[in-house]
């Protein structure tokens, strides 16, 4: 075992999984697991494995609300599809400090669980075609694997569409004449 402190951020996440009966495998690297790609390649998982978790905002009288959205990595969240969904026509991308302010993590290491407070979670349903799933754990070097079932039930989230349509693959296919064609020459 490792002598060295486990961050605060990091032993909040743990807390709030272990209040739902869940034990967390967090892993630490010294190397940044900051973006999606980062986390993939140090986890070995594929990049739809891995769990972004952004941070949007929602006006409120008492100023801007939390909603959490934990999207599959190769995905982007669709405003339009995220204000249908949660019925805030102003919803918007939070700032880094609002992002920090509403969840208490940094942009790259922000978890789907263990909030400063409560925050509305939405997660995007194509995390649940993996076994297993990564999510940040609290700072931009440490995640966490788990089932996108237990993922959902930690996070208390609402899964929905909330991702913009990704173009399907066009095939190409190579032009290759079957037959010979006669070309024309032209004589000086």
């Amino acid at each position: 075992m490792s002598s060295e402190p486990v961050p605060a951020a990091v032993q909040r996440v743990r807390d709030a999984a272990e209040r739902k009966g869940v034990s967390l495998s967090i892993h630490t690297f010294s190397e940044s697991t900051h973006t999606a790609e980062e986390a993939a390649a140090a986890v070995g998982a594929s990049l739809g494995q891995i769990v972004k978790s952004l941070v949007f905002v929602a006006p409120d009288a008492n100023g801007p609300r939390a909603i959490l959205c934990l999207v599959s990595g190769p995905n982007r969240v669709d405003l339009a599809r995220l204000a249908a969904i949660t019925s805030e026509p102003d919803v918007r991308r939070a700032t880094a400090a609002e992002a920090r302010e509403l969840t208490g993590y940094v942009i790259g290491g922000i978890p789907p669980i263990g909030h400063r407070s409560a925050v509305r979670v939405v997660m995007d349903p194509d995390l649940g075609q993996f076994e297993t799933v990564w999510a940040a754990a609290g700072t931009p070097n440490a995640v966490f694997p788990v089932p996108p079932e237990t993922l959902r039930m930690l996070a208390d989230a609402e899964v929905a569409a909330i991702t913009e349509d990704r173009p399907a693959p066009v095939a190409v296919e190579a032009h290759e004449p079957t037959v010979a064609e006669p070309t024309a020459q032209h004589g000086a």
